[in-house]
């Protein structure tokens, strides 16, 4: 089977997301895909968030009637056990990094599955600073949802040094947008260039605060569950 994994934080996850799921599905013909919370990401240390299990539990309502999408714990804070709490505490403050994540759930995929990793352009660009990135190519497949203003050669260029293409390679590329199959060396990346939609969580969390409408940017399952457990308003 092709499985996909899509994981961010997801505060809270919006309608741009489930376009690019839908995509990935489409063009990679994906029977299951995976909607990874994560509980610590590693570049948003200093933000807020709202607690996993509300963000878990907008995913499970956006994702109700799609069979094929499903609400994942894979980066779910673990629960401290009696006596150990401090313990614990440090353990569940460690960053979720993709490389781990994605190799937990190989372990439950068989070996002839293939495992696509479903990712923004914007966050691919800084790809090259992830954790064990190389090794994340290794792992899987790329589908990376572009929009205006991306070329080939921005996606060559951001690939982590021991796989980026030559200069004299990626040159015929600043010409191209990117679209269609980039494969090469140890890599290979789906370019969606026709899910761009211009949803800022920030501009939702924001109009939450403020008690406007949701309808344009998310599920309406997911507008009611914000407005019924008031989310967002000490924001």
């Amino acid at each position: 089977m092709n499985i996909g994994l899509f994981g961010g934080t997801f505060d809270p996850i919006h309608k741009g997301h489930l376009a690019l799921a839908r995509a990935a599905r489409e063009r990679c013909k994906l029977s299951r895909i995976c909607f990874v919370p994560a509980n610590v990401p590693p570049h948003k240390q200093r933000q807020p968030l709202l607690p996993f299990a509300h963000r878990f539990a907008m995913i499970a309502l956006a994702t109700a009637q799609e069979k094929d999408f499903a609400a994942s714990v894979l980066e779910a804070p673990e629960e401290p056990e009696a006596g150990n709490t401090n313990k614990e505490k440090t353990r569940a403050a460690k960053p979720n990094y993709t490389i781990d994540t994605v190799k937990r759930l190989k372990q439950s995929l068989k070996r002839v599955d293939r495992l696509f990793l479903l990712i923004g352009i914007d966050a691919f660009a800084d790809i090259a600073q992830w954790h064990q990135a190389e090794a994340l190519f290794r792992e899987c497949e790329f589908v990376v949802a572009s929009r205006p203003g991306f070329s080939l050669a921005d996606v060559a260029n951001a690939l982590p040094a021991t796989l980026r293409p030559r200069v004299e390679v990626t040159r015929p590329f600043h010409k191209q947008a990117a679209t269609g199959d980039l494969v090469l060396k140890g890599v290979t990346i789906h370019l969606l260039d026709e899910v761009y939609q211009p949803i800022s969580s920030t501009a939702i969390r924001e109009a939450a605060a403020a008690g406007k409408p949701l309808g344009r940017f998310v599920e309406p399952a997911v507008a009611d569950y914000i407005k019924k457990m008031g989310l967002y308003k000490s924001r």
